[in-house]
């Protein structure tokens, strides 16, 4: 049985939930946007007392995992239209640089011969800090939690943290594994 499916999402006041059963489109609204998703066979909702409640039609295996997965996006999605997601992200190199240029488009430079620039989806704000002494952050913020991971996971695959060093891209507060270099001479 789904535990996660059968609890109940508290709308927040200003917060409207509308769905369409015919298509089975949610769409959230809030302060900070609007969201939508759709629903898959064999789950309904229903707006009880400011709450949005699951079920689902059977005890098929499909549609447990589907009551529990809908049920993480919809809160997923009340809570990114209330408050909004944002990641942190830190390059841990000599030279590496991070600057934003004109309509969401980040330049970096990771310690490759040439700068990397990479263009953001609308969604998305973002910013680079670079402090006196410190390692450049880039922080990404968004109201949809799928697609700032998606954007946090594809910045980080740019440079990927290496073992010995400790240099790359990095999650901030993120705990990398270190590995011994050689033992030396005799």
């Amino acid at each position: 049985m789904s535990r996660i499916g059968k609890n109940p999402i508290e709308v927040p006041s200003g917060v409207k939930v509308n769905f369409d059963d015919s298509n089975k489109t949610v769409s959230v609204e809030g302060p900070k946007g609007t969201l939508t998703q759709n629903i898959g066979g064999g789950v309904t909702l229903s707006i009880e007392d400011g709450q949005v409640l699951l079920s689902r039609a059977s005890e098929q295996k499909s549609h447990k995992a589907m009551h529990g997965l809908y049920r993480s996006l919809l809160s997923n999605m009340i809570e990114g239209v209330t408050s909004g997601y944002k990641k942190t992200l830190e390059l841990v190199g000599v030279g590496f640089r991070a600057e934003v240029k004109s309509d969401n488009l980040l330049e970096l430079s990771l310690g490759y011969s040439h700068n990397i620039y990479f263009k953001l989806p609308e969604e998305i704000s973002v910013t680079a800090e670079t402090a006196k002494g410190k390692n450049p952050v880039v922080t990404i913020e968004s109201i949809d939690k799928q697609l700032i991971g998606q954007v946090a996971a594809k910045l980080k695959s740019l440079r990927k943290v290496e073992p010995y060093k400790g240099k790359g891209v990095k999650f901030q507060g993120e705990q990398i594994r270190r590995k011994a270099g050689k033992a030396g001479g005799k």
